[in-house]
């Protein structure tokens, strides 16, 4: 029997769609499966053809999941020095145009069976359960695991909403850093990491620095280059014209392309590899950077004057309680918890089961349940709304 730790890692977005939430996730899951060690599930969204034109780059298209999960795995293994041993699901998925994410459609927990149910880690777990209407996570999974990734607050209101629906879906929140929205049960660690890739390239500066050999040969001006596929790049270019810079846009490139090894990146989600890299990095005093601070080639300012200056799992250690006490005093708590949690997660079931409830939330159109053509494409089928895997039954 398999006794290997199951841990499933659910996210909102897939390649070809060059985001943080589909490329970490699935450098996560090709990692933690190294070993052999782990059994690893990636789950992640499948778009009807409709829904692919609007998100994928490039007119990229597939016609079945599996065409997806075989790009999939030709991106990966051309990036990584060892064959990946993971699985991947896909659960049925719909774009939306406002939220500029896409959306889970029918209880997508059923993708994963109760035997394989050990760890959830989800990447923007907010847009996982804002309209989520099944079985609890908590309920399936021992352990739930939450990632915050922006926390930006689109409303006063969804502030509570976040908070209400992380509270009662999720038993461990982490937040890569002070400056996403506070949660219940909450801890700030960066857990990114960054490919080996990077800190090679960081070994070899170093080496260049240890010689008395001149690393960086470009420097930092204010004629920028700038490397990605998006809807924005003309108003990019406009917003560079009007501010009378040079601004060049350029097809998307792989961070760790050697194009880059000896030029500056600016963007927050490449600070960690270009610290890794050994690079100079200059960014602001500001809570979502404390974790960069600790590097000696990071730089931080406070105003216009300090930019140009510079550009030259806390742990808490208590008293243990008298065991008896405290088993007895957890015992307590955890009953109180559960019972607090209840109510709020039944009324979110009851709510997010009614259209009109789920459309005044903000929700997808008919997004409850999957449609015919993608329970067809995923080889799914419903059954008085649930949804399950043909294989299954």
């Amino acid at each position: 029997m398999d006794r290997r730790q199951r841990i499933a890692i659910f996210t909102t977005a897939s390649l070809p769609w060059m985001t943080g939430t589909a490329i970490n996730p699935l450098f996560r899951a090709a990692y933690l499966a190294k070993g052999g060690d782990r059994k690893i599930t990636l789950v992640i969204p499948w778009l009807s053809l409709k829904d692919q034109k609007l998100v994928y780059p490039n007119n990229a298209m597939f016609g079945s999941p599996w065409e997806q999960e075989s790009y999939i795995g030709q991106w990966l293994e051309r990036r990584i020095a060892f064959i990946p041993d993971f699985g991947i699901c896909f659960y049925p998925g719909k774009f939306a145009v406002d939220k500029r994410s896409i959306i889970p459609v029918g209880d997508i927990l059923e993708i994963i069976s109760n035997e394989e149910a050990d760890i959830a880690v989800l990447g923007e777990p907010k847009h996982l359960t804002w309209f989520h209407h099944g079985k609890r996570w908590k309920t399936k999974f021992r352990l739930y695991v939450k990632r915050e990734k922006n926390g930006r607050l689109l409303a006063f209101l969804l502030k509570y909403l976040n908070s209400w629906v992380v509270s009662i879906y999720c038993h461990k929140v982490i937040r890569l850093s002070a400056a996403t929205q506070d949660y219940p049960r909450s801890i700030i660690c960066n857990l990114h990491g960054v490919n080996p890739k990077f800190l090679e390239v960081g070994k070899k500066i170093f080496e260049q620095l240890q010689s008395r050999n001149r690393a960086f040969t470009k420097g930092a001006g204010l004629e920028i280059d700038l490397y990605g596929n998006t809807e924005d790049s003309d108003r990019v270019k406009e917003a560079g014209n009007k501010l009378k810079l040079v601004v060049r846009v350029h097809p998307g490139r792989d961070h760790a392309d050697p194009l880059f090894h000896d030029t500056t990146d600016v963007v927050c989600t490449t600070t960690a590899e270009a610290l890794a890299m050994g690079k100079i990095v200059i960014c602001a005093n500001h809570p979502s950077n404390d974790f960069f601070k600790r590097f000696s080639n990071c730089r931080t300012y406070d105003d216009g004057n300090g930019f140009i200056e510079a550009t030259q799992l806390n742990q808490v250690v208590a008293k243990e309680l008298d065991k008896n006490q405290s088993t007895k005093f957890a015992s307590i708590s955890l009953n109180l918890q559960k019972n607090m949690e209840a109510t709020p997660a039944y009324l979110h079931y009851v709510a997010l089961g009614f259209e009109t409830t789920r459309r005044a939330f903000g929700a997808i159109p008919e997004s409850l349940y999957p449609d015919e053509e993608q329970c067809k494409e995923l080889g799914l089928f419903t059954l008085t709304g649930r949804v399950g895997s043909k294989k299954d039954n």
